[in-house]
């Protein structure tokens, strides 16, 4: 589901390119577009953001529900009330023993601590829960309202219905910003680092910028996330199962979303891998475990139910005008890649061939300094 643009949501009307690093106090925004160049990262779409496909266009931002996220929902809160409940009393009766204490000492400093540690757990765990339950349902309520963008590959434009607005906006795809948000913060438990993919653009009539972002975990997942994308839109994928199956967790007759077949797929997968040899025999344990931890099939189960929840709620409505503009064209009509594009993809690889140990962005710099030459 997308979110509303971020603090560091970058200024689009800065007229950025592909390559090009801003830097905030916190972290850094990284473009990949406009001129959307090739990754040659997989086309994955990690966050489930994509909510359909066909031959001639794709929603981006009401992707439906992943199990994933009923699993940190339920299985974060879950798997910290187990840690500070019972694993860091024992870890702290170890560590005892370990610098001299006495084992009646440690018994007696565990039965204390236990109820203090299992209260503080119970209201932490709690809390983070609560906190969980709100953002997945506020989210689930968009889906009754929230227009997705639209990418239609055949025209090679992007369709926006901004929120509180109801006439579309076209954008040229090869114009379409797109960018990765590294950001830090700092708590008393450390620092944590947060990434986000990013698509806008600006839009001179409102003098206003449009912006979606996505959470996601981590660089290269983010990355991945706008190949997905790209990759659609160059003709290089073109069903949803390419992008949000990669592990083939899908049978021929499985509905098109995760659920609990996903779950048992998953699991006869992991068997099958192990009686191969393709994984030890510490992988299953570590398998069961992460599902103990994450509750089993409740999440999957969940996100079934997350799923006829927003069948019986509905989709927002499209407006008539973009849905003619979603209507497939002739091939002889379909748009092109313009000559920029096809000329800087093709530096890029063979950049990427020449010096395959350089970073994406830093060849990405090196295609636009090309480029520049090129024009001069």
């Amino acid at each position: 589901m997308a979110k509303s643009a971020m603090d560091t949501s970058p200024l689009i009307n800065s007229k950025p390119y592909a390559g090009m690093i801003e830097s905030f106090p916190s972290g850094q925004v990284s473009y990949l577009s406009p001129v959307p160049l090739p990754t040659d990262r997989p086309a994955q779409d990690y966050g489930n953001a994509v909510g359909g496909v066909n031959q001639t266009y794709m929603d981006l931002g009401v992707g439906t529900p992943a199990v994933f996220g009923w699993q940190v929902v339920l299985g974060g809160p879950f798997s910290f009330f187990i840690f500070c409940a019972f694993l860091l009393p024992l870890i702290g009766g170890m560590l005892g023993l370990a610098l001299g204490e006495s084992l009646s000492d440690e018994i007696w400093m565990f039965r204390n601590v236990m109820p203090l540690s299992i209260e503080t757990g119970a209201w932490a765990s709690g809390f983070n829960l609560v906190i969980g339950l709100i953002i997945t349902f506020n989210n689930l309520a968009k889906y009754e309202t929230l227009i997705p963008a639209r990418f239609n590959r055949q025209r090679r434009e992007v369709c926006f219905v901004p929120a509180g607005q109801t006439e579309p906006i076209f954008v040229p795809w090869e114009s379409l910003s797109a960018w990765v948000i590294q950001s830090q913060t700092v708590s008393q438990y450390g620092a944590n680092l947060h990434y986000a993919m990013g698509i806008g653009f600006y839009h001179p009539p409102h003098d206003q910028q449009y912006t979606l972002e996505f959470q996601c975990g981590g660089f290269e997942l983010a990355i991945c996330n706008w190949e997905a994308i790209r990759a659609y839109m160059e003709y290089e994928v073109h069903t949803l199962k390419e992008i949000q199956d990669p592990l083939d967790l899908q049978g021929p007759d499985d509905p098109p979303h995760e659920g609990v077949h996903t779950f048992y797929n998953a699991r006869e997968r992991m068997r099958r891998r192990r009686e191969a040899g393709e994984v030890g025999w510490s992988y299953p344990f570590w398998w069961y475990l992460y599902h103990v931890m994450t509750l089993w099939t409740l999440p999957n189960h969940l996100t079934e139910w997350e799923i006829r929840r927003i069948k019986s709620i509905g989709r927002a409505a499209v407006p008539d005008t973009m849905q003619a503009w979603s209507e497939p064209l002739p091939e002889s009509e379909w748009a092109k890649p313009s000559e920029k594009l096809l000329r800087m993809s093709k530096t890029l690889r063979e950049l990427r061939q020449k010096e395959p140990h350089i970073s994406l962005i830093q060849h990405y710099v090196e295609v636009q300094i090309v480029e520049t030459g090129f024009k001069s």
